[in-house]
Parts: C-alpha cells; sequence; structure tokens
C-alpha cells in the first residue's frame, strides 16, 4: 500500500503544528517545531502567507491535518467521511471517533509504539493480538470489551518495552484500561468521545470541505 515516505517533520511544519509523527523526537528540543518555528518548509517558507488562509483553504489544511495525524491517503479518509456520514450524530465526531478505533492508533494510544507510524508497523508485522487473535490489518476497528495485547514472543522487544515505559509522559486515553510491564495488554472499556482526541481540529470545517 502507497505511504508518505518523505521526511515526516515536514508536514509538522506545513500544518504549523506539532502532529507527533516522529515519536520520542517530538517531545525533545530537537523536534523540527522547536529548532526552525511554524513556518512552512522550504526556500520561502518565512514569507508564507500562512495567516491570509480564509475559505476553502483553511478547510483543506484542517483536512490534511487530520489525514496526517492518522496515516491517512485521500481515498482512505474519503471512506471514513462517508462511513461516519451514515451513522447517527454528529458527523465530524462520527469521523475522529472512527480514527480512534483502528487498531493502529490504538497501539499506539496503550504505549506499545512511540508514533502511529510505528505502531501499524507492529500490526503489520504480526505482534498484535486482538482477544488473543491476531490481527495485522491496522484499520481493524476495536470495540468495548476488546483486549489488545503483545503476543508473547515480541513481549521482550526493546522498542516495545521501552515505547510502553515512557507511554506515561505522552498521556493515555480513559477509554483504555492499560495494564502493567508484565502483562503488556490494554481493555478497551468505553468507546472514545470527542474530548478524549486531544489535537487541536476543527473537524467542521472537514465536513464543509467535503459537503461542497
Amino acid at each position: 500500500m502507497a505511504r508518505y515516505r518523505d521526511a515526516v517533520c515536514r508536514l509538522c511544519r506545513r500544518e504549523g503544528v506539532k502532529l507527533f509523527l516522529k515519536g520520542n523526537r517530538c517531545y525533545k528540543p530537537s523536534c523540527a517545531i522547536e529548532k526552525k518555528g511554524t513556518y512552512p518548509p522550504g526556500q520561502h517558507g518565512k514569507d508564507s502567507k500562512r495567516g491570509k488562509l480564509t475559505g476553502y483553504g483553511e478547510q483543506l489544511r484542517e483536512k490534511q491535518k487530520v489525514k496526517r495525524i492518522y496515516g491517512m491517503l485521500e481515498g482512505q479518509f474519503r471512506n471514513y467521511f462517508e462511513k461516519a456520514s451514515r451513522q447517527r450524530g454528529i458527523i465530524g465526531e462520527n469521523l475522529l471517533i472512527l480514527l480512534e478505533r483502528r487498531l493502529d492508533n490504538v497501539v499506539y494510544r496503550i504505549g506499545f509504539a512511540t508514533s502511529r507510524a510505528h505502531a501499524r508497523q507492529l500490526v503489520n508485522h504480526g505482534h498484535v493480538l486482538v482477544n488473543g487473535r491476531k490481527i495485522d490489518i491496522p484499520s481493524f476497528q476495536v470495540k468495548v470489551g476488546d483486549i489488545v495485547s503483545i503476543k508473547r514472543e515480541s513481549a521482550s522487544n526493546p522498542h516495545i518495552l521501552q515505547s510502553f515505559e515512557t507511554a506515561v509522559g505522552r498521556g493515555r486515553p480513559d477509554w483504555i484500561e492499560v495494564g502493567d510491564r508484565q502483562v503488556l495488554s490494554g481493555r478497551i472499556v468505553a468507546l472514545p468521545r470527542r474530548e478524549d482526541i486531544t489535537h487541536q481540529v476543527n473537524e467542521q470545517m472537514i465536513v464543509e470541505l467535503y459537503s461542497k
């Protein structure tokens, strides 16, 4: 499947906010936003007219931001929007909740990985179990009661252990009940709510963009 393979720090600078795409580096002074500021990358970045975006430009940037946070391609993101549109409730909130329920996001939120890209890799390589069964589909939708864990053969992986130990500093959501270092599992105790999503996004702009 096609994936963005260029420098991800450029994406944060393009959106003007931290998208936390680079794992622990995003929390250090070496973060590109900390070192170079929030102006866009490139030769003329400092001369950008970012603040003058209006209407369609603002809506597009908001959509791009959420796509990049969750590592989506345009077709995938559009499919999530259409699914959210068919559900009851507020479309924008439905969209964000569907994205939060992705298995790769849950693996990241539990703390098994330092970024969603790292979490996607763990899922693809078969390190993750859901209710004791290997699931290697990053887009798998978790539900209340599911237990997400690391398979026994991977439980001693130093990258997973280090990520799990530092996850407290990154924060864990209330809708996931996380075990200890010996267990390496998380149980979905509730569906995510809009207030559980800490990224600064305006989902209504995305709805307005796709509704045109």
